[in-house]
């Protein structure tokens, strides 16, 4: 187990100290995003997760929290949230922990099985009504937060995929907007499919995690990430499997690849 960071020795808010005196914590380095995340685990008490981030106008702390007790409301797994803090310089939310591993992690199951795990949660999730949704990702939504974040200097131009490495956050802008698509495909997506994202608790799909870019959006949005990943994790052979699990989807590439660059903002 590791300890906490420095800042959170004093920081915590007084209600979570509270709540998660007797805790070991574990730091998660899955993740990308700006916050720390925590595993917090002691006997005879089920574990739970803390994130916390720097108060923020691009932070994704607050609309995780959103759209977690949204996708509740819908009957959809995935995390309970606990407590959600704010102080005068950060967020903190503590939420419940999903039984099992994420796709990655859970190594007692075949890739293969893993990819159709994937498949069958992505299409559970764009089965959902629209317009039960209160999340909007259109493009036009989606590329205004992208120049906020070029303008803010938070694009990671170290952290771009290999074919855009070297190139610069505002080049990869111009391109975002030259070859925006004309038509997109709405449903509810994730807005980060990658297989850390998605948990399976034995041979079952256990719930949604890191759901703070879910909202309506291209199908390519999910599709195009979860093919990356999978191509990442377990090669480029499975990619087809995930698409066949998936079913009656056609993706176009032009569409992936569009939305494998926009990811590259977030």
């Amino acid at each position: 187990m590791t300890s906490k960071p420095q800042f959170m020795e004093t920081s915590i808010p007084v209600r979570l100290r509270d709540a998660l005196a007797g805790y070991e914590w574990r730091q998660d380095a899955l993740g990308r995003s700006s916050a720390h995340v925590f595993r917090l685990e002691a006997d005879g008490r089920a574990p739970v997760y803390l994130k916390t981030e720097p108060l923020d106008p691009l932070g994704e702390l607050v609309g995780e929290v959103e759209r977690l007790r949204w996708l509740a409301s819908q009957g959809l797994a995935c995390p309970d949230v606990i407590a959600h803090e704010r102080d005068g310089e950060r967020e903190w939310v503590l939420m419940s922990a999903l039984p099992g591993s994420d796709l990655v992690s859970a190594e007692w199951l075949q890739p293969l099985d893993r990819v159709r795990l994937l498949a069958g949660a992505l299409r559970r999730l764009h089965a959902v009504d629209i317009a039960a949704c209160p999340f909007d990702h259109r493009l036009e939504n989606r590329i205004g937060a992208a120049r906020a974040r070029l303008l803010a200097g938070r694009v990671d131009e170290d952290d771009f995929d290999e074919t855009r490495l070297g190139r610069s956050a505002e080049d990869l802008f111009r391109e975002l907007e030259a070859k925006r698509p004309s038509t997109e495909d709405f449903v509810v997506t994730h807005g980060d499919a990658c297989l850390p994202n998605f948990v399976v608790d034995g041979d079952r799909f256990s719930g949604y995690i890191d759901c703070g870019r879910l909202g309506i959006a291209d199908r390519h949005q999910d599709i195009a990430l979860a093919c990356g990943s999978i191509a990442y994790n377990f090669g480029e052979e499975l990619v087809a499997e995930f698409l066949k699990a998936y079913g009656d989807f056609e993706p176009k590439a032009e569409k992936m690849a569009y939305y494998q660059l926009l990811d590259e903002f977030f």
